[in-house]
């Protein structure tokens, strides 16, 4: 299914009071539209609510992804967000086996890559020097790694480049070093941040169910794991992303309470920036090619709109930046989902390493100039950002045609029945 065409103006008049909603079309189920006016309206949905959202299919489906583009707007206006980043890891050994992943080697075997702290800390001067405001570090768990590596990683960095911001280590880093360091988590955590971390990415999450995590990594990190470390880190101010991995061994039930979960600790803690879909890619996976009749082949446009959209309505109000990854699904899709919900594009990227691994095609890099064009198409302002979400630079506004002028989308807050263009 292709995304939705429709784009909102910026408008310098205060935007007008929303007219009645219409009565639902044949092609809403009354239920639907009843959830869509109570998302509308800023309340907050249940589980069995985002389920049921999932399952919309044809102008239901537009109508979420319409009423998930007012609610953007509400909540963040008409700019939309990039931040220049570099991802380095800083080693593809791992021994965990986590049978979703074909990034992972062994030691001795070819293309096996372990970085010293130096060449750690040239990629980070390099990607200074060409612009970018934070690395995003992370590795596998190799055998050999010691906590010293990861302190070392932090103390390289900020030697050679002060002002960078070093957004590193997963949750199962973070576990692995601290029983590496004979240290609690938190502990670990709050040394790290005294050293430079500045804050940390929500990846290892996959889907936080115990019985999908069994079949994704054998439960070597548990949820109840995965939550801890995450509220140890927003206990001692290290802001986190949050993720989530779909298009595999889920189901819109487990999508629905990942996300529920989610925004129960952002409740408790207030430490997540961002909530950021990471789809499944299948084709070098043990997961996959080892099941090939039960495991899917990664979600569908439909599904990732879908997910985008309901993590919109789902997390507002707590977790109020929703990105794409360009990585996932490519650059014209991700940009697209910016009329679904979708705020942020997530970072230029140098090097990424681990979706190519498992078969990705949506190539390293995306550069600042192409993230300005697709945000500007889909009729939004552009805004490179930090990591924490402070302006950096804004550029200039969309130049909307007579198409993008239309009265009723230029001043439309109703909740439609079908938001249209969802051939």
């Amino acid at each position: 299914m292709n995304a939705p065409v429709t784009v909102f103006v910026p408008s310098p008049s205060p935007s007008p009071s929303p007219s009645p909603s219409p009565s639902p079309s044949p092609a809403i189920r009354k239920g639907y539209q009843a959830v869509l006016q109570k998302a509308q309206a800023g309340e907050e949905l249940s589980v069995d609510d985002a389920i049921l959202l999932f399952d919309g299919q044809g102008a239901e489906t537009d109508a979420l992804c319409h009423t998930a583009n007012l609610v953007r707007q509400k909540r963040k206006g008409l700019q939309a967000s990039f931040v220049i980043t570099r991802n380095i890891n800083f080693t593809n050994v791992c021994y965990m086996g986590c049978r979703f992943c074909n990034f992972a080697k062994h030691k001795g075997d070819e293309g096996s890559e372990f970085l010293s702290l130096e060449q750690v800390a040239d990629r980070a001067e390099e990607a200074w020097q060409r612009g970018a405001t934070e690395v995003c570090i992370q590795g596998g768990l190799h055998p050999d790694l010691d906590a010293d590596y990861y302190r070392g990683i932090i103390t390289h960095v900020k030697a050679r480049v002060p002002e960078i911001h070093i957004h590193a280590f997963s949750p199962f880093e973070i576990w692995y070093g601290s029983k590496k360091a004979r240290m609690t988590p938190k502990a670990f955590l709050a040394e790290l941040k005294e050293l430079g971390l500045g804050s940390m990415p929500g990846t290892a999450a996959e889907i936080l169910d115990v019985e999908v995590r069994k079949q994704l990594t054998k439960n070597k990190l548990t949820t109840e794991e995965w939550v801890n470390i995450i509220k140890a880190a927003h206990g001692v101010g290290l802001p986190t992303t949050a993720t989530i991995m779909y298009g595999h061994v889920d189901t819109p039930k487990h999508w629905a309470e990942h996300m529920a979960l989610l925004r129960t600790i952002q409740k408790e803690t207030g430490g997540f920036t961002e909530f950021v879909p990471l789809g499944f890619i299948h084709y070098e996976t043990a997961l996959y090619n080892d099941n090939p009749d039960q495991v899917r082949t990664g979600p569908t446009d439909d599904e990732h709109l879908k997910m985008h959209a309901v993590a919109r309505l789902m997390l507002q109000g707590q977790i109020d930046n929703i990105q794409s990854s360009w990585v996932k699904m490519g650059p014209e899709l991700a940009a697209s989902l910016l009329k679904s919900g979708v705020n942020d594009l997530g970072g230029t990227l140098m090097n990424e390493s681990i979706s190519r691994a498992a078969g990705g095609s949506h190539g390293q890099e995306v550069l600042p100039s192409d993230m300005v064009a697709n945000i500007q198409a889909n009729g939004l302002t552009p805004v490179q950002r930090g990591t924490l979400y402070q302006t950096l630079k804004t550029f200039p506004s969309p130049i909307l045609t007579a198409v993008d002028m239309s009265p009723a989308l230029a001043s439309s807050d109703a909740l439609p029945v079908s938001a249209g263009g969802q051939g």
